[in-house]
């Protein structure tokens, strides 16, 4: 298939113009009259990344987040940008992202199914269509009224993550023995009316935290929050569920596989393997 078929499949899926203004989504090296055999999908388009597409032979590397978010006004090897570029176009890789036209056009369901949630809208409205509002996240109900902690399990379950940072407990501190440090009682939530309606919001929620506690939210699940917007969240009464950026967004590569799968069958479709960006000591 040429490049320009492949991205006609996924514009389909997200309209670049769906996009943010301040994204920089679509075909970002490359010719759309390249012929592409093979894809490679990932979340980041890392020198790792780059790398395994080249190794792999792919003619295609696709992502979430765009290599270049400004402008160029060199392309050499003095900058780590210049230097994915330049191995890019050495090794003859187009390189496609789908970031915020994603998540306002697949990513947030994604995650919205993910949990389970029912009667689903848009969180953060940034534009119309002839279907209805379109915008960042989704609002919505939980199966079941669930307690923070057992939100807290779902979510780990739900996006295979085994942490995840929770603000919305608030420590009761015991007196403890004369003489001892204090001790910590059992963790409690801030209210202790059981969750049912949860926000979501798989990139970074800091700016959507108005709009999820004007919604009703009683937690936002998020792939990336502040200390200071964390606690000023718990403060208006919302808990917040952070599940790393990647932990959420990794949903981004399974999705791509199966969706180009299914509409271009005659592509081979390789995914990156899982590759936490981070670790904890």
């Amino acid at each position: 298939m040429r490049c320009r078929e492949i991205i006609e499949i996924l514009e389909n899926q997200s309209p670049e113009h769906l996009a943010c203004d301040w994204d920089n989504v679509g075909l970002l090296v490359g010719s759309e009259d390249k012929e592409v055999r093979r894809v490679y999908v990932a979340l980041d388009a890392t020198d790792d990344a780059i790398a395994e597409a080249a190794a792999r032979k792919a003619d295609m590397l696709l992502t979430h987040h765009p290599m270049i978010f400004k402008g160029l006004k060199k392309v050499n090897d003095q900058d780590f940008i210049g230097r994915r570029v330049i191995a890019l176009i050495r090794h003859d890789i187009a390189c496609y992202a789908m970031h915020t036209n994603f998540d306002i056009a697949g990513m947030a369901e994604l995650a919205a199914e993910r949990m389970g949630l029912t009667d689903t809208c848009v969180l953060q409205k940034t534009g119309e269509t002839e279907e209805g509002p379109v915008g960042i996240g989704r609002v919505g109900s939980l199966p079941r009224p669930l307690t923070l902690a057992e939100c807290a399990a779902r979510v780990k379950e739900a996006f295979a993550v085994d942490t995840v940072k929770v603000f919305g407990f608030a420590e009761q501190i015991s007196s403890g023995e004369m003489g001892k440090e204090p001790g910590f009682a059992e963790q409690t939530f801030l209210t202790k009316e059981p969750i049912t309606r949860v926000a979501l919001c798989p990139g970074s929620g800091k700016s959507v935290i108005g709009d999820a506690i004007r919604a009703g939210a009683q937690v936002l699940i998020t792939g990336d929050i502040d200390h200071h917007e964390g606690i000023d969240a718990a403060a208006q009464g919302m808990a917040i569920i952070d599940a790393g950026h990647y932990g959420m967004e990794k949903l981004f590569i399974p999705y791509m596989k199966q969706y180009l799968g299914k509409r271009a069958p005659e592509l081979s479709v390789i995914t990156e393997p899982p590759r936490q960006p981070f670790v904890y000591l």
